[in-house]
């Protein structure tokens, strides 16, 4: 076991507080990485304080992971010492079920392994990227390109990979018309990839305080939600919505923006149950779904595209003393657009 400095949250009460935690022994297909930075996600969040229920204590949380490899099993071949590399939302699945062979991971039938708060064979639970270093499995590492430094790629681990999986699976591309609720955490990755995938692309907001900023990151277009003209003017138009924000919002409304055959994709989870009237559906043929990450090779095929075309996330750099802090001012969204934790003050 190797002994490493963290920050855990023991209650869901209480602040996140330095700790020593153990990590295990490099097994022969392990690799140890040097922690550089550490994104904060609102599902850290979420977790610390229990407002999904299940929380482990005491938790390490973190699951947008850049760094360094610093040591390797035996067996390790698709990694060495020294290389940039990340680790996002889970660090293992079955590996033969339908998802797992698929490529999917992150829909395992037997359930995946998350990167914290996630119950191991022995009886250990995992714990996250709020850390100096972390041991993961080969095949769970990701290799970060060179072209994306490691402040700016790490929210890419989660906030990236969720965006670029359902922009994919839905046809994002050139004359697709994309539109993006919330111009947040999730939201600005959204719209710069989209925007490199080729597709018209709309900002749905509260507001128009952040219109200068959508349009900057690749926004075509920016609209308040507020402004009930908004929906009258928009009826019909996108191909795809994506929404990223947590709140509840009025589904209906949100969902007569559809064109024919359009689809509505949750990607924020709020506590209410989201509710829609079947007409809504019925009419245009519209689709309501949803998308959790994406497995392995996609995170990589992402990391990759996102280097191509000088993607990353837009960040505030943190030390570790102000992550009770940056919680607070998440819950505000006092933040443009992703806090992201300096692992050298762990």
């Amino acid at each position: 076991m190797t002994s490493v400095s963290a920050y855990t949250a023991t209650a869901a009460d209480a602040p996140l507080e330095k700790v020593t935690i153990e990590r295990r022994e490099l097994g022969p297909k392990d690799v140890l990485i040097k922690v550089e930075y550490a994104g904060i996600c609102h599902s850290d969040i979420h977790t610390a304080r229990n407002e999904w229920g299940g929380t482990n204590y005491p938790v390490v949380p973190g699951h947008e992971i850049a760094g360094i490899v610093a040591e390797i099993g035996s067996d390790v071949t698709g990694h060495k010492v020294g290389d940039r590399v990340g680790v996002g939302c889970f660090v293992d699945s079955c590996g033969k079920c339908e998802a797992c062979l698929a490529g999917e991971e992150q829909y395992c039938i037997e359930g995946v392994t998350g990167t914290y708060n996630a119950g191991l064979p022995d009886g250990s639970i995992t714990q996250g990227g709020y850390s100096t270093h972390i041991v993961v499995t080969e095949g769970f590492v990701l290799r970060i390109p060179e072209g994306i430094e490691l402040d700016v790629a790490a929210p890419l681990l989660c906030a990236g990979i969720t965006l670029y999986s359902p922009l994919k699976h839905w046809g994002a591309g050139p004359g697709k018309k994309v539109a993006i609720i919330g111009l947040g955490g999730l939201g600005h990755v959204g719209v710069k990839i989209a925007h490199a995938l080729g597709a018209e692309v709309t900002v749905l907001s509260q507001t128009l305080s952040k219109e200068e900023d959508g349009k900057r990151l690749g926004a075509d277009h920016y609209y308040a939600t507020s402004d009930e003209k908004t929906f009258e003017k928009l009826a019909g138009e996108f191909d795809l919505i994506i929404n990223t924000v947590s709140a509840k919002i009025d589904m209906d409304k949100h969902m007569s923006l559809l064109a024919i055959n359009g689809s509505l994709v949750i990607l924020g989870l709020p506590s209410e149950p989201i509710e829609v009237q079947g007409f809504t559906l019925a009419a245009n043929r519209r689709s309501l779904a949803g998308s959790m990450v994406g497995g392995i090779a996609q995170t990589q095929e992402m990391l990759d595209f996102c280097a191509e075309h000088h993607i990353g996330a837009e960040i505030e750099t943190i030390s570790a003393e102000q992550i009770n802090e940056a919680y607070e001012r998440v819950l505000k969204s006092d933040v443009r657009y992703r806090f992201v934790i300096d692992a050298k003050t762990f």
